[in-house]
């Protein structure tokens, strides 16, 4: 069984200024090792043809399979699809199939069809044309060599589509791929360094089949094993066993055996319980009420939020004692825990999050830095809060309170008997 070795070239100006953000090629990646199909580099060159051109040569030489997104649109700085014609030898006709799908897409929308958008449905003649059942620009399947290029829009919604139902499916009947199968939890409350010290042992022993990756990410680690195989049966017996061990021996900072985020994690743990949660948060803007509301089905367990950034916000709506703030602050365990109880009664809700802190550039002082927060979790029988100190950005520091929050609660639900 031959290992299928691929590359992602992804276009566009826009991706290399960070006007926006790659998400195609993590998506691509996950479904080209869903389906046992290695991606081995991934690149990025903008709106040049002599860039592009050169990241077609270089993936040509170490890839058997190369996809390409972005630069396939109606404006004069979309290159891809006359780069990719010369590139391959041919010449610019027009594919019927793709007309009839352009007119009917602006017929549907009611919009008038000029010549811009009608020349969408030009494609080289000497490569074999890829439906695109959610836009007007179909995709190219080129073979030189024995390689594939495919060349798809770098719009992810049509990306997607067309991925799913055009290119994985040509490329499983041509090839006989690996098994390729993954098994992950997620960890909090232990450091990379220290979380692989701890488990170095079962590391070593780990059979060549089997690799372990760590994924760090705002105070959690996630642990991935991966296996690849040839019989699907064997190989996921000997994975789940190895994961089992895993599990084992970090067991007392597991958060979930899911790859699943801690937000989904507390959700499942709120639903099975039949309790609902609300937050009151202050440095937090509302950050954590995003993210447990970015799950489906959140409204079975989560009612809402008090965003109380200003103090006369925590007096009026959430009665923190004017004479608390004025004495300890709004950044103090006295704020929090007073959240916590303003927010049980305004909400109705079995438990309650609050956080106050200083976030940063600025706001900070020699007793409270940048970085300082308080979190409180509980109940109407019991609150506990916890002081963080985090030495990041902003950004980051948001970050870091909101999953610390969400892991605080997590453990606070299951010792709640």
């Amino acid at each position: 069984m031959e290992k299928i070795v691929a590359s992602i070239i992804t276009i566009g100006d826009e991706l290399l200024i960070g006007q926006v953000v790659d998400t195609n090629s993590a998506w691509m990646g996950q479904e080209l090792n869903r389906n046992g199909i290695w991606v081995s580099h991934r690149t990025a060159v903008g709106d040049i043809r002599g860039d592009i051109w050169q990241a077609l040569d270089t993936e040509f030489s170490r890839s058997r399979l190369i996809l390409i997104t972005g630069g396939l649109g109606p404006t004069a700085d979309d290159i891809t699809k006359p780069v990719l014609c010369d590139y391959f030898g041919g010449k610019l006709v027009v594919d019927e199939d793709a007309l009839d799908n352009v007119k009917k897409i602006f017929t549907r929308l009611q919009r008038p069809l000029i010549a811009r958008n009608l020349q969408q449905a030009e494609v080289p003649d000497n490569c074999t044309v890829i439906p695109n059942r959610r836009g007007t620009a179909p995709g190219m399947w080129f073979e030189k060599e024995g390689r594939i290029f495919v060349s798809m829009p770098g719009v992810p919604h049509e990306m997607k589509g067309m991925m799913t139902d055009e290119v994985i499916p040509r490329i499983r009947s041509l090839f006989q791929l690996p098994f390729i199968a993954h098994r992950t939890l997620l960890t909090a409350g232990i450091g990379e360094s220290f979380l692989a010290e701890h488990i170095k042992t079962f590391e070593d022993a780990l059979p060549a089949s089997i690799r372990l990756a760590y994924l760090p990410n705002y105070g959690m680690v996630r642990l991935r094993l991966t296996i690849r195989g040839t019989d699907p049966v064997e190989a996921t017996a000997a994975l789940q066993s190895r994961f089992e061990d895993l599990k084992s021996l970090v067991a007392e900072w597991m958060v979930t055996d899911e790859d699943i985020p801690i937000q989904e994690a507390v959700g499942r743990l709120l639903k099975q319980r039949g309790q609902t949660l609300g937050t009151a948060e202050s440095c937090t803007g509302g950050y954590i009420a995003h993210l447990i509301t970015s799950i489906p089905g959140a409204s079975s367990y989560f009612k809402g939020s008090i965003v109380s950034y200003a103090n006369e916000i925590k007096t009026n709506l959430l009665h923190v004692n004017p004479g608390t703030l004025a004495a300890e602050g709004a950044v103090s365990e006295s704020t929090v825990e007073a959240m916590v109880r303003g927010a049980l009664g305004q909400l109705g809700t079995d438990y309650v999050i609050a956080t106050s802190g200083i976030m940063g550039p600025d706001g900070g002082s020699p007793e409270k830095p940048v970085g300082t927060v308080w979190i409180a979790v509980g109940n109407r029988r019991n609150i506990l809060a916890q002081k963080f100190s985090f030495r990041f950005d902003r950004a980051r520091n948001i970050e870091l309170t909101a999953t610390n929050a969400l892991n605080q609660l997590r453990k606070f639900i299951l010792s709640d008997k």
